[in-house]
């Protein structure tokens, strides 16, 4: 591989060009490779410190981060909101710079406010990397999933991918239709017509209401999670109904390819987004977007740390 990283941060895949995530998906195969050895750590961030300052709630990037952190022999600080001084009336910017005089390097950050990254980036010298802020963006997600899908696929130009359910609210969503654009990917976003703004559209995606349109001739479904709390703003009438009309069961797959991957970003709702014998079954790849998470996530902090020592 031969490209200069040159980036501190990585606050959206919006940001990135072509190239730049090419290089990030590169060096996670390297680093996946060094996930296969028997001694699984190197010594890439020996020296470093990263502090994990989780504002929102998190178990699978939070960990995957941590422990992609531990493989690369860096020092790890882990933050919550509910043990800082955000509780005290600390502004989130005076927090960032008290860690910043603890001469901390990276900072790995979740946040509800989308955007929140973007302001300490500016204010701050530590590398920051978005651990998904808001409905705004989740890069990082999105790396894994593209990083499977090229693993499985190869090349994503003229790929057919359909992501299916909340797109309004998911950062998950928008972070993924920004990569597969810039891979030339061709991509279909479907789910009821209040959770699927027609606004996406004019970037040149295609959507749709129907569940049918959006599995034939897809080579990749990915499924996004149904937000229970979405239900009480009468998004759709039932959890029940959506599965009904937008879940991928045993009535719906008959309309997807034998060799099309199924994919979803977890917490799974079983039976709502897809039936349990799917999520575990030969076409899903579920628990390889974990495992080649923590892939991406070494790549993306030992690429990192690299600019910051130029």
């Amino acid at each position: 591989m031969d490209f200069n990283w040159t980036k501190k941060d990585l606050l959206s895949i919006y940001d990135l060009t072509a190239e730049e995530i090419v290089c990030i998906l590169d060096t996670a195969e390297e680093f996946k490779k060094v996930c296969q050895r028997n001694v699984k750590k190197v010594p890439a961030l020996r020296g470093k410190t990263v502090v994990n300052f989780f504002v929102e709630p998190s178990t699978r990037t939070r960990v995957s981060f941590e422990l992609a952190e531990q493989r690369l022999s860096a020092d790890i600080i882990n933050i919550q909101a509910n043990g800082s001084s955000l509780q005290k009336g600390e502004t989130l910017l005076d927090t960032v710079k008290n860690i910043e005089a603890l001469q901390a390097d990276i900072i790995v950050m979740r946040h509800s406010a989308p955007g929140s990254h973007n302001l300490i980036a500016n204010e701050t010298s530590c590398g920051v990397i978005n651990a998904g802020d808001g409905a705004h963006s989740h890069p990082t997600q999105a790396l894994l999933d593209i990083f499977t899908i090229r693993e499985k696929k190869g090349d994503l130009k003229g790929l057919k991918v359909s992501i299916i359910g909340d797109i309004r609210h998911s950062r998950v969503a928008r972070s993924n239709i920004w990569g597969l654009l810039k891979l030339g990917a061709d991509v279909t976003i479907a789910g009821p017509s209040t959770l699927v703004p027609r606004e996406f559209e004019s970037i040149g995606i295609k959507v749709c209401h129907n569940l049918k349109d959006a599995l034939e001739n897809a080579d990749v479904v990915n499924l996004l999670r149904i937000q229970h709390e979405r239900q009480n703003a009468g998004y759709f009438p039932s959890t029940d109904e959506y599965a009904k009309i937008f879940g991928l069961n045993h009535n719906s797959v008959k309309y997807l390819k034998p060799d099309a991957l199924v994919m979803h970003p977890g917490p799974i709702n079983r039976n709502v987004e897809l039936s349990s014998d799917i999520a575990d079954g030969a076409q899903s790849v579920i628990l390889e977007q974990v495992t080649n998470g923590l892939a991406v996530r070494m790549a993306v902090l030992f690429l990192i740390a690299g600019c910051l020592n130029k």
